[in-house]
């Protein structure tokens, strides 16, 4: 499995118990979805290795206690520990209307009301308390917040997602 087939679920914290289980900080808004897992892909060095679930359950709203098949000591566990989790993208729930996974707009063509073609996005920033659009437009570059006011549309059939920024916002940059 490549990680470009998957989505980052999580990651490994701490040790639970001295039986070797884990606890999964949880990157969603909906952890009940991943209390009954089958297996996850844990990122071991730069290799993506299923491992088999046992048991799971959440514990404490976003974190997922794991005891995984292959891991049955403290050594095994921490092995794992401060280990990324990773899901097949198969298995992420599909969104409707102009709610988003970010990998899936990256190549969408970002359009605005007033300005009209803006450009295509390269990538999601959201290593800043505003997560951003990151859009070329010719070779230059174009932030723009990903506030819910501005997107009026996510179509999904032409690739396109249709904004309505504030006056002047695209212009800065050009």
């Amino acid at each position: 499995m490549q990680k470009e087939d998957c989505f980052y679920l999580g990651k490994i914290v701490r040790k639970y118990s001295f039986k070797g289980e884990l606890l999964v900080k949880l990157d969603t808004d909906e952890p009940a979805l991943y209390e009954n897992l089958d297996a996850v892909f844990i990122q071991v060095k730069n290799s993506l290795i299923p491992f088999f679930i046992e048991s799971s359950q959440l514990h404490k709203s976003d974190l997922l206690r794991l005891n995984l098949e292959e891991v049955t000591n403290e050594e095994d566990a921490d092995a794992l520990l401060k280990s990324d989790v990773y899901l097949p993208l198969e298995l992420l729930p599909k969104l409707e209307g102009n709610k988003f996974y970010f990998h899936e707009v990256i190549g969408f063509t970002i359009k605005d009301k007033s300005f009209g073609e803006v450009g295509i996005i390269k990538g999601i920033n959201d290593s800043t308390a505003q997560a951003l659009f990151e859009i070329d437009r010719e070779g230059t570059e174009i932030l723009i917040p990903m506030n819910d006011e501005f997107i009026v549309e996510v179509n999904r059939t032409t690739k396109s997602i249709m904004l309505d920024v504030p006056e002047g916002l695209i212009e800065l940059y050009l």
